[in-house]
């Protein structure tokens, strides 16, 4: 008779999403493997089984985070045809993003782990490689509306692309110091008044 192995005595993705939760809130380095096995309900021999080590849960955590939340701030980004609607719409979907009331404040991508990590460092090189996917993801949104005529040939859409990142991670450190909806939503409206100022004028939307 073919033996079977012993079921496991916890679900899985309830697991996950509660490790999700405690390296949202204290950070990979930060987050011991007491804080874990007590969020996720699960001693270490069943952690290690199911995940492998601390390193490998933190990547399924930060996988399943992009997965389910915040989404909706991409999402906008894309949805809306106008190329400051669109800014706009991420703004504030941001703003509310890291300011509601459930879970931690701020970003997991953000504010995960030491960004000063030594090469080879996979916790670190994850968020860099997502953080510069996000990046990519408002590059090819600025690109877009130069090819559909909505800004001029010369805009220079990597610029315009790292000013929202940056402005995107500091509302997340903002968030985490306690800025509540109203701050970041104003911050949103200052980075949108940006888009047509000063800080693009020499290529900005006609």
């Amino acid at each position: 008779m073919e033996k079977r192995g012993r079921p496991r005595g916890f679900d899985r993705e309830v697991a996950l999403r509660r490790a999700m939760e405690v390296f949202w809130d204290k950070g990979f380095e930060a987050a011991s493997m007491t804080d874990l096995t007590q969020a996720m309900g699960i001693a270490s021999p069943s952690l290690y089984a199911a995940f492998g080590s601390k390193e490998a849960l933190f990547h399924e955590a930060v996988a399943l985070y992009q997965a389910c939340v915040g989404g909706e701030m991409w999402d906008a980004l894309e949805r809306e045809p106008a190329i400051a609607d669109a800014i706009a719409a991420f703004l504030v979907n941001t703003a509310r993003a890291y300011s509601r009331g459930t879970g931690p404040r701020g970003c997991l991508i953000v504010l995960g782990a030491r960004h000063a990590g030594v090469p080879g460092d996979s916790v670190s090189d994850d968020l860099k490689r997502r953080r510069a996917q996000n990046l990519a993801r408002l590059r090819a949104r600025f690109d877009r509306a130069v090819a559909e005529g909505e800004l001029p040939g010369d805009f220079d859409c990597a610029a315009a692309a790292a000013f929202y990142a940056t402005l995107q991670h500091g509302m997340s450190l903002m968030a985490r110091d306690g800025a509540d909806a109203a701050m970041l939503e104003a911050i949103a409206a200052g980075g949108l008044r940006a888009f047509a100022g000063p800080a693009f004028a020499a290529s900005g939307p006609g």
